[in-house]
C-alpha cells in the first residue's frame, strides 16, 4: 500500500502547489504527472490488495503461532518460577535446620555451664559450711578450756582463801568473782563464736545468693533469644 499512500501524498502536495484559477476555486496541474501517477497507483492497487488478501489468508496461521509461542514462553516462565520456588524453600528449610541445631547446641551448652556453676557453688558452700563447723568447734573447745580452766583456778584460788579463816570472806568474793568471770568469758566467747559463724555463713549466702541469680538471668536470656520452638531466621542468630 505504500506506491498508493505516496501516490495520493503527491497528487495533493500537487493540488496544493498548483496555480489558481482567477476568480474561481479551480486550479492549474500539470495533466501528464498527474495521469502518471494515477497509473501507477491503478497498477499498485492490485498487488498489494494481493498482498494485504495474503496477510489476512495466514492471520490465523499467524495468530496460531504467535499463541503456541506466547503458551511455550508461559509454560516455561512457570516452570522456572516453580524451580526457583522450589529452590528457595529447600534454602530456607535448610537454614532453619542449621539454626535449629545451633540454637540447640547452645542451649545445651549453657545448661551444661549453669549446671557447672550450680555444683561449683554447692561444692564452695560444703567447703564454708565445713570451716566454718570447724571453726565453731575450735572455739567451742578453746571456751569450754578456758572455762574449765577459770573454774579450777577459782575454786584453788577459794580453797586456798578458806583455808586462812582471817581473809575467808574476801577469798569466797574473789572466788564468786573468778567464776563469774569464767562464765562470762564462757559466754563471750560463745557469743563471738556464734557471731562468726553466722557472718561467715551470711557472706557464703550472699555470694551464692548472687552466683544463682546471675545462672537464672543467663537461662532465661537464653531461654528467650533461642530455641528450635521460637526461632525465627534473621540476617544474624543467637550463639
Amino acid at each position: 500500500m505504500y506506491k498508493t499512500f505516496q501516490g495520493m501524498d503527491d497528487l495533493q502536495q500537487m493540488v496544493e502547489q498548483a496555480y489558481g484559477v482567477p476568480m474561481t476555486a479551480n486550479c492549474m496541474v500539470p495533466r501528464r504527472e498527474v495521469l502518471d501517477i494515477l497509473d501507477e497507483m491503478r497498477n499498485a492497487i492490485p498487488i498489494e490488495m494481493d498482498d494485504a488478501q495474503d496477510v489476512l489468508d495466514h492471520r490465523d496461521n499467524i495468530v496460531a503461532d504467535a499463541q503456541d509461542q506466547s503458551d511455550a514462553m508461559i509454560s516455561d516462565a512457570e516452570a522456572e518460577r516453580d524451580a526457583i520456588l522450589a529452590d528457595a524453600r529447600a534454602r530456607a528449610d535448610e537454614m532453619l535446620r542449621d539454626a535449629e541445631d545451633r540454637a540447640a547446641s547452645t542451649v545445651s551448652h549453657a545448661e551444661t555451664e549453669a549446671d557447672r556453676l550450680v555444683s561449683d557453688a554447692r561444692r564452695e558452700y560444703d567447703q564454708v559450711t565445713s570451716r566454718a563447723a570447724a571453726e565453731a568447734e575450735r572455739l567451742v573447745t578453746s571456751g569450754n578450756e578456758s572455762y574449765q580452766r577459770s573454774v579450777d583456778e577459782g575454786i584453788a584460788e577459794q580453797q586456798r582463801l578458806v583455808s586462812e579463816s582471817e581473809v575467808v570472806r574476801k577469798a569466797q568474793a574473789e572466788a564468786q568473782r573468778i567464776v563469774e568471770s569464767a562464765h562470762a568469758d564462757s559466754d563471750r566467747l560463745r557469743t563471738e563464736c556464734d557471731r562468726y559463724v553466722d557472718s561467715t555463713l551470711a557472706e557464703f549466702e550472699n555470694s551464692l545468693t548472687d552466683t544463682l541469680r546471675t545462672v537464672n538471668r543467663d537461662r532465661a536470656a537464653l531461654r528467650k533469644g533461642a530455641g528450635a520452638s521460637g526461632y525465627r531466621p534473621t540476617s544474624g542468630q543467637n550463639h
